[in-house]
């Protein structure tokens, strides 16, 4: 690791630190926490992966939606108004939106084909992503003088990586830049996580093997065509299942750094919380 003991990790002068784990557990809210203490610069994953590596192809999604309006395509078509997406750190919609839900396209699906193809676009997107770690921790030193970086990624991580291979490119590439740390939930917290996702259903990316599978179990079990599905049910199915694709896989990648609990995550107060957290884990 990156720092070997929690004497090393207090005592040193930058701490560089990557957290990892399902969406929920509080990922964002740690990163945020440190970035308001004033000496931690946030590099966020999905931010990245929105602006810099589907920018253009999110914009462009949203300008072929507008084309298939007439009043929109006339003025698209003379210039007279310009459509872009308004991605922040708060609000990475565009993103989800983009992603898309497979099935019926009049309740907004997208074919199987189509919906395979922007999950493979991601799953690259998301993998320059976290190779960038190492330039924006250079650059946050080198440019604005942060002592500390935290690298907040998105859920997907586990999907692209053999956390069980020892020279997985990835594992190694992140982790000889940062400390890893897995936010791990527990039971209660998995069933929080489905409870919010069935009220909300929000696209996700998922392993190629594992969505082939479950779209293949999709069909059969409701006896249904590609174009009968109702994108938000068949979601909605899939989450439980990738929840637990994701687990075994966290939890081999958490033997390249660190755990903490969600509990712990969300009883952070301040920067020197979060350091004293580590050390602790870290502690014999």
């Amino acid at each position: 690791m990156l720092y070997p003991t929690a004497d090393a990790w207090r005592a040193a002068p930058r701490k560089k630190v990557l957290v990892f784990g399902m969406s929920g557990l509080g990922k964002t809210h740690m990163a945020h926490l440190l970035r308001g203490s004033g000496d931690w610069f946030h590099y966020s994953i999905d931010y990245r992966i929105g602006t810099r590596y589907l920018g253009e192809t999110i914009t462009d999604n949203a300008k072929a939606e507008a084309m298939k309006v007439p009043f929109l395509r006339d003025l698209l078509l003379s210039d007279s108004i310009y459509i872009g997406s308004n991605i922040t750190f708060d609000n990475l919609s565009p993103v989800a939106t983009w992603l898309g839900k497979p099935g019926d396209p009049a309740k907004g699906g997208l074919p199987m084909a189509e919906y395979a193809a922007r999950q493979d676009a991601f799953k690259q997107a998301e993998i320059a992503a976290l190779l960038d770690t190492a330039h924006f921790a250079r650059r946050a030193k080198a440019l604005y003088d942060y002592p500390h970086f935290i690298c907040d990624t998105g859920g997907s991580i586990c999907e692209w990586v053999d956390p069980e291979d020892d020279h997985d490119p990835l594992m190694q590439a992140l982790s000889e830049e940062c400390l890893l740390i897995w936010i791990k939930g527990d039971a209660a917290h998995t069933q929080e996580l489905i409870r919010r996702f069935d009220k909300a259903p929000k696209p996700m990316a998922y392993q190629p093997e594992f969505l082939a599978r479950v779209w293949r179990e999709y069909l059969i079990e409701n006896n249904c065509q590609e174009d009968d599905v109702d994108p938000d049910a068949f979601i909605r199915w899939t989450y439980a299942q990738a929840l637990a694709h994701r687990q075994p896989r966290y939890e081999a990648m958490a033997r390249w750094g660190v755990t903490i609990t969600a509990d712990q995550v969300g009883a952070l107060k301040s920067e020197d919380d979060f350091v004293n957290l580590i050390a602790d884990v870290m502690a014999p």
